[in-house]
């Protein structure tokens, strides 16, 4: 499959990607990709050094003419989103991403893609491997860890670059410059449970998937479905006759989360069924333009020896209720600029313990 997108036009870019991508490089286990670079930039026979913290800084001297132009400095990060459908089996440790192209996108076999923001670095290996594109002198950054926390840009020591212009290719509009963008903080809630033998005789997995995601801070304004908010408000309405034992939804902090599992435990299966069956024409019918994929799907399992204590039930549904998720505001000065945001990406919750994961993001501080 990545043979085909090598045949793609510009084809220095797309084999620049193909290589990359065949590389696994999740956030803070760069090792292999900080390698890769290194030896991308040795192999042009150009200065090129790696830092304490793991960035990769090649130099490129200017073309013939341009010696006198200010220096620019080129800069993408390494690292990218791992995440994955629940039935693709794939080892993003070891494994590197297979790529399809599909009408005219170019996407992954049930993976991210990487181009967050394989396709920037991608770009400028193309730009310093060229022998026939005049340009100043370039001092290509390559940071590490921007998905999980920023560390490589935050570890960047003042004096290794020279340039006064950085553009960051980390986009995804080409006709667009960014001069700014929001922070963000994680908001991590954690604690433990009382459980208790169930009082039920049958017990159902229900899985919610298909959901489109996206990135929490590029794509929260597109109004997708967050498959933890939609298995809470699933399992909120059947809560009347319902004993949860554990709940699995999300996988990365910065993710909208596509896919959402929970383990109850009934006396009325059938009753279930029609009633899971209505909610998910309901949320097909509401989520049919941003969510075409969603499903709904209820198997037989194994009954579990716990289920949550009833309080902590009710109490844990109605405060992933409350969660806000997306938009929180829109900025009052810049038409359509999304101010402040939240993405809940993360909820487990078994074995007597809780965790919730947000990511939560705004332009203004307080």
């Amino acid at each position: 499959m990545n043979d085909t997108i090598r045949q793609l036009e510009p084809k220095e870019l797309w084999n620049h990607f193909t290589d990359l991508n065949a590389v696994p490089r999740p956030s803070k286990k760069e090792e292999r990709v900080i390698a890769f670079m290194k030896s991308f930039g040795e192999k042009l026979s150009l200065p090129t050094i790696v830092d304490e913290a793991g960035n990769v800084i090649i130099k490129k001297p200017a073309t013939k003419g341009m010696e006198d132009k200010m220096t620019i400095v080129l800069q993408s990060h390494l690292d990218m989103v791992h995440q994955k459908n629940t039935a693709t089996p794939f080892d993003f440790d070891t494994q590197g991403i297979e790529m399809l192209v599909d009408g005219d996108w170019v996407k992954a076999n049930g993976t991210t893609l990487g181009a967050d923001n394989g396709i920037g670095v991608a770009s400028i290996m193309a730009i310093l491997e060229s022998k026939d594109i005049p340009h100043p002198a370039i001092e290509a950054l390559f940071t590490i860890d921007e998905e999980t926390g920023m560390t490589g840009a935050l570890a960047l020591k003042g004096g290794v670059l020279n340039g006064q212009i950085l553009l960051n290719l980390d986009t995804e509009a080409d006709h667009e410059l960014t001069i700014g963008c929001a922070g963000g903080v994680d908001v991590t809630a954690v604690g433990t449970y009382q459980s208790k033998k169930t009082t039920h005789t049958q017990a159902v997995k229900i899985t919610l998937k298909g959901l489109t995601g996206g990135h929490s801070g590029m794509d929260i304004h597109r109004g997708r479905a967050n498959a933890n908010k939609l298995m809470n408000r699933i399992l909120f309405q059947l809560q009347s006759y319902i004993e949860i034992a554990s709940i699995d939804g999300g996988s990365l902090r910065n993710a909208i989360p596509r896919e959402s599992v929970a383990i109850i435990c009934i006396s009325d299966k059938a009753r279930l069924e029609k009633e899971v069956k209505a909610l998910e024409q309901v949320l097909k019918s509401e989520y049919q333009t941003t969510d075409p994929n969603l499903t709904l799907i209820i198997q037989d399992c194994e009954l579990p020896s716990t289920v949550f204590e009833h309080q902590f039930q009710k109490q844990l549904l109605n405060c992933l209720y409350a969660c806000p998720v997306g938009i929180y505001r829109m900025s009052p000065d810049i038409a359509g600029l999304v101010q402040t945001s939240n993405n809940l990406a993360r909820v487990i919750v078994k074995d007597s313990n809780y965790q919730f994961q947000c990511l939560t993001r705004s332009s203004v501080d307080t």
